[in-house]
């Protein structure tokens, strides 16, 4: 385990996060990635220098192919905030983490789980770490030796054996999810991580952790193709309005525009130094706009391919962009938990939206251009007047990460998809909670509602497709 000094670069390789190699800086995220990658030794008796000399940093993004044994979902998805390449992207302290756990050991547990020893020890370090501030204190400056005892000797078994968080099936309101469940896709052999509906809704388009993009037939739920040509995970996907052209982003920098009918590809996109996180086409079908992990912000003339300008001053990672419906607004989302709202026209910053407590992952624009709504890592969804960048409601009910939003046609009815494997329906104008679905075994990872009302479709972790009446 490296000393967290800044200006060294002691350490095991394998352990020491792309920071630390690169500049010598240390941060809090440099001692929970070592954290994280410890771990990942533990559970897989792999060491991830063997990795890393094969693939470099982005072993981590398949750090599960390589578990032995299965092992808890909530272990999964904190895993994959220990684990990014960008010290922005993970855990930013052992608070966050800390409450992160609490939040799941406070779930009311069945009295077998109650009386596990793994979930007695655990608890009992983690309110010693949390009350105890020259403890929390030496585990910082100390690195990750001391937490990685207590986390992975005393909770090793407390997530190895599923002990929490509870079944949860008691917030679950509405009708059984079976009856809006119309059916599921199966394709993808890997996390999808986003989709598109055509404007006609009859097709569906994925983007996913397999490298791959799938054009569907929507209504007959059957694949119609499969596009190659991405180097890595695809994270983002948009249809021009036309129905014509697809649009997709990922970690291998680049942006591939692809014609929907065909599958043939069109042009490729390069200028961005980080991975494409979000992308979005105008209401014109004239104008691309693209965020990246590289803190910019890149407009394109979709036509022609060429780059109209570049936004800077994000300080974190664009996490989200969107374009009102009447092409004069952008707005984007960060890993700093702020919104920003731009002109698109001249590429000038208007607002910035503060309000959020951690990374912005979503953002969406109702039909009529007015409202903005927001989903965060803090696991609330917050809806804004867009017009004057006011903050209308919040709305609290999701026990996990938001990873992503959906409105509908009318604009009266969204839809959130979480980490803990669940969708809710919301009533925008009274803020209630109308319904929530399960039936995906991993995150939510992304949701679309096909512009003919009909059909919410949610892509997810677990590799799997969803098609859903709309409740």
């Amino acid at each position: 385990i490296y000393l967290p000094y800044t200006g060294t670069t002691i350490g095991s390789f394998g352990y020491v996060p792309m920071e630390q190699m690169e500049g010598g800086k240390a941060y809090a995220a440099s001692d929970l990635y070592s954290l994280g990658t410890t771990c990942f030794h533990l559970l897989t008796n792999v060491h991830p220098w063997d990795l890393w000399k094969k693939q470099g940093y982005r072993w981590v993004n398949s750090w599960r192919k390589h578990l032995k044994q299965p092992v808890s979902e909530q272990l999964w998805w904190i895993m994959d905030r220990l684990l990014p390449e960008s010290y922005q992207h993970r855990y930013q302290s052992v608070d966050q983490v800390l409450e992160v756990l609490e939040f799941q050991s406070a779930t009311p547990a069945n009295p077998s789980q109650s009386t596990s020893k793994y979930h007695e020890s655990f608890l009992n370090f983690l309110t010693s770490l949390r009350q105890n501030d020259q403890l929390k204190k030496q585990v910082m400056m100390g690195g990750v030796s001391l937490l990685s005892l207590g986390l992975i000797t005393q909770g090793y078994g407390y997530f190895r054996y599923q002990t929490f968080p509870s079944n949860l099936s008691f917030l679950i309101a509405g009708l059984p999810s079976s009856t809006y469940l119309k059916t599921t896709l199966n394709g993808h052999t890997n996390s999808v991580r986003s989709i598109a509906v055509s404007p006609d809704s009859q097709y569906l388009v994925s983007g996913s952790n397999d490298h791959t993009v799938k054009i569907w037939d929507l209504p007959k739920g059957e694949l119609v193709r499969t596009l190659n040509g991405h180097d890595g995970n695809v994270y983002s996907v948009a249809i021009t309005p036309d129905g014509e052209t697809i649009a997709s982003g990922g970690d291998d920098n680049t942006i591939k525009i692809w014609n929907l009918k065909t599958g043939e590809l069109k042009n490729n996109l390069t200028g961005h130094q980080g991975f494409i996180s979000s992308v979005a086409i105008s209401s014109d079908g004239k104008t691309l706009v693209s965020g990246s992990y590289d803190h910019t912000i890149k407009v394109w003339d979709l036509p022609t391919g060429k780059l109209k300008q570049t936004l800077t001053g994000e300080t974190n990672w664009v996490s989200s962009v969107v374009i009102s419906p009447d092409g004069k607004t952008l707005v984007s989302g960060n890993g700093g938990n702020t919104i920003r709202i731009w002109d698109l026209d001249t590429g000038n910053l208007k607002k910035t939206l503060t309000g959020h407590r951690d990374s912005v992952v979503s953002l969406i624009i109702s039909p009529d251009g007015k409202t903005l709504f927001s989903s965060s890592l803090d696991r609330n969804i917050k809806i804004w007047d867009l017009t004057i960048g006011e903050l209308k409601n919040t709305l609290t009910g999701h026990i996990y990460y938001v990873h992503s939003l959906a409105i509908s046609p009318d604009g009266k009815t969204l839809v959130s998809g979480s980490a803990n494997n669940t969708i809710k329906v919301w009533n925008v104008e009274t803020g209630e909670l109308k319904n929530t679905l399960t039936g995906h075994t991993n995150w939510v990872s992304s949701l679309a509602i096909s512009p003919d009302g009909k059909t919410l479709v949610s892509g997810s972790r677990d590799d799997s497709i969803k098609l859903w009446k709309l409740p």
